[in-house]
């Protein structure tokens, strides 16, 4: 059974399935999306030069048929899916259940739905509508977010007081299992307190480290996303921008598909000074 949801900006949602008002008749675009080939010529080259795949805005239509028992209802379902699949809204989220599992994806309507016309799409109690979609960001991604808890020191003791690294375990490494198709943004999460922490990537040979001590109940916040990078300090004044006490030379990486091997680490802290990494694995299609 496929079950589609589509939640709006304000929070207003359909659902289209098997059942009545809103039955789903179909559903295309959830597997192929259209790709970009970037490749380059030099003079007096045969072929080309490839460079890389991009891959292009996602594009998914929706036949709904909408039966109820009145014309009244009809013009009462016809006015829901105009008011969730408003196009002035903005972004929403598309939830597609189906035998395989259930994955989502940000999805903005291309346009207010469409109601067909004629006397095999429209009738006493039935009316049949064309949903259209456009998904900028064109992968799949788990519902439920992957994360990983980690130690910058393992059976030592914090600052101020100094002792010797003897009695302490400088960070702690954990594989981190992308399980999706593509590379993934990851939201890094430090808890103080912790002298300069650091997160390598050891897979990549990529790392993050923040210049900056953090006290007993500060987080410093990381999204490594493209177009969203950046950082912030919440405290328990409020929150700012920490862009400035990131390490010049660290990477916003992402986690590539497979197993990731990842290190959390600082010049000082204790076993409570915790760094929480999560992210949503990515899927070219469905």
């Amino acid at each position: 059974m496929e079950r589609v949801t589509f939640t709006n900006s304000r929070g207003q949602s359909v659902v289209i399935s098997s059942q009545e008002p809103f039955f789903l008749d179909s559903i295309s675009g959830t597997g192929a999306s259209g790709v970009d080939t970037q490749m380059q010529k030099a003079p007096y080259q045969d072929g080309k030069t490839y460079i890389d795949t991009v891959i292009e805005p996602r594009l998914i239509n929706i036949e709904v048929l909408l039966l109820t028992e009145t014309q009244e209802e009809i013009f009462a379902g016809r006015r829901e899916l105009v008011q969730v699949f408003n196009p002035k809204l903005g972004p929403g989220v598309l939830k597609y259940e189906y035998p395989g599992g259930v994955k989502e994806i940000p999805a903005v309507p291309d346009l207010a739905p469409v109601f067909a016309s004629g006397n095999e799409n429209r009738g006493h109690g039935f009316q049949k509508a064309l949903i259209s979609l456009i998904c900028p960001e064109p992968f799949w991604q788990d519902v439920e977010e992957s994360q990983e808890e980690m130690a910058a020191w393992i059976g030592g003791f914090g600052f101020p007081l100094e002792l010797p690294k003897k009695f302490a375990e400088s960070g702690q490494e954990v594989i981190m299992h992308n399980a999706g198709d593509v590379a993934v943004p990851v939201v890094i999460e430090f808890n103080g307190p912790a002298l300069n922490p650091r997160v390598d990537n050891l897979t990549t040979g990529e790392f993050i480290r923040v210049i900056r001590a953090l006290a007993e109940g500060e987080k410093l916040i990381i999204g490594t996303a493209f177009g969203k990078k950046g950082a912030s300090l919440v405290t328990l004044t409020g929150q700012s921008n920490a862009m400035h006490w990131i390490d010049i030379n660290s990477t916003f990486w992402q986690l590539v598909p497979g197993d990731n091997q990842v290190k959390y680490s600082a010049d000082e802290g204790t076993e409570t000074a915790t760094v929480l990494v999560h992210w949503k694995n990515h899927f070219v299609g469905v």
